[in-house]
């Protein structure tokens, strides 16, 4: 039997929320920051080029700051939930962000999700500098090069909410259009438009097989 993966983007899927806007409102630039997000996730703007302007938009700010936002971002509902009964069904489960590590590794730990990807901010003398790139615009390159074969051999979900995740889908054996963009959901063989994950688990299940999700909790 051919192994189960599936996959997610972190921030819109995984949390409810973005973690650089919500930053920005700390430094009264969140009509910038907000703008350049949405126009990434629109597929209007090459993703590394918004990332390096909502970054200069941010340079300087603490690491307290940037560790508070970080905690106080909240789980998707439906989150623990669904990752509990895809794990159970035997499923590997993992996340890729083109976000920052504080956050990434974070729900990482509170899901006990299998692994993550994620980009690292750099700090120096408490203050936002910079950051480093692990995950870049193409988010299933990470993967590939993480897996190797175990990813070609696998059958696989991907979970994602913009233009800039649609390399997952290039992926993908089951997409999943989660409160979406247009051009994604227009890509998707299942649109969720409710904010519940615990509706992927069973729509992952269903399609890709594993153990159902009544079974999973007998």
């Amino acid at each position: 039997m051919k192994g189960l993966i599936a996959i997610f983007d972190v921030e819109g899927v995984l949390v409810d929320g973005e973690f650089l806007p919500e930053l920005a409102k700390l430094v009264g630039k969140e009509r910038e920051v907000a703008e350049i997000t949405l126009k990434g996730i629109r597929g209007e703007l090459v993703w590394e080029e918004g990332l390096r302007m909502r970054m200069g938009l941010l340079r300087g700010i603490s690491y307290e700051d940037c560790f508070h936002v970080a905690n106080s971002i909240p789980l998707m509902k439906g989150a623990r939930e669904m990752t509990r009964e895809l794990r159970r069904a035997g499923f590997l489960v993992v996340g890729v962000s083109g976000g920052f590590s504080l956050l990434a590794e974070r729900v990482k730990s509170e899901l006990g999700l299998d692994h993550i990807f994620s980009n690292q901010l750099v700090f120096h003398e408490g203050r936002l500098i910079g950051y480093g790139l692990l995950v870049n615009a193409n988010k299933a390159q990470i993967l590939g090069t993480a897996f190797g074969e175990m990813l070609a051999s696998s059958r696989k979900a991907a979970v994602v909410d913009g233009a800039n995740d649609l390399d997952l889908f290039g992926l993908a054996d089951l997409k999943i259009a989660f409160n979406a963009q247009p051009v994604v959901k227009s890509r998707a063989d299942i649109v969720i438009d409710t904010k519940d994950l615990s509706l992927v688990a069973e729509a992952v299940i269903g399609r890709l097989g594993g153990a159902s999700p009544a079974r999973a909790s007998a």
